[in-house]
């Protein structure tokens, strides 16, 4: 295993729970999910030799996340593939209690959100700063705590 491989696997390893956060906030899909991970996996791969090693790795790798899931997204409506309603949902062990209930209904209310202000919200939820979530965007920390305003707004309007 040579030193980018070794990088590789590390950068996975430290990450991995991020990425999948990523994925299940662009598709409940356990199948979708996965192939969204590999997909991810195959782009930080390929961008690995272009990293600028100053950046923070975190930061990278929500960016990338982040553009892929948005990126499948857009190609999944343009086919129409999201326009299958899916009104089964199976929850053997479901928990029906106040809290529960209000945290599905939180994530449902996400869900419903654009693909940048869901990626807002999550990443917001991550515990990450306004300014380590404009790096990853490309925007400012003050409009990030404008965004997030507004986002609560809608949040509180649905």
């Amino acid at each position: 295993m040579d030193n980018r491989e070794k990088d590789f696997a590390q950068i996975v390893l430290e990450n991995k729970r991020r990425i999948y956060t990523v994925c299940y906030m662009f598709s409940k899909d356990t199948e979708e999910v996965n192939d969204l991970f590999q997909e991810i996996l195959i782009n930080l791969w390929k961008g690995l030799q272009n990293f600028e090693g100053d950046k923070y790795i975190s930061t990278w790798v929500w960016r990338v996340s982040l553009n892929t899931c948005i990126n499948y997204s857009k190609k999944k409506k343009r086919r129409g593939m999201d326009c299958i309603p899916i009104d089964v949902e199976i929850n053997l062990f479901e928990d029906i209690d106040e809290d529960s209930m209000q945290i599905r209904q939180l994530y449902d209310r996400i869900n419903k959100l654009g693909y940048i202000d869901r990626s807002i919200i999550l990443m917001w939820l991550e515990n990450l700063s306004y300014d380590e979530i404009g790096a990853i965007l490309g925007i400012s920390a003050k409009n990030v705590g404008v965004k997030l305003v507004r986002i609560r707004e809608k949040l509180k309007s649905m």
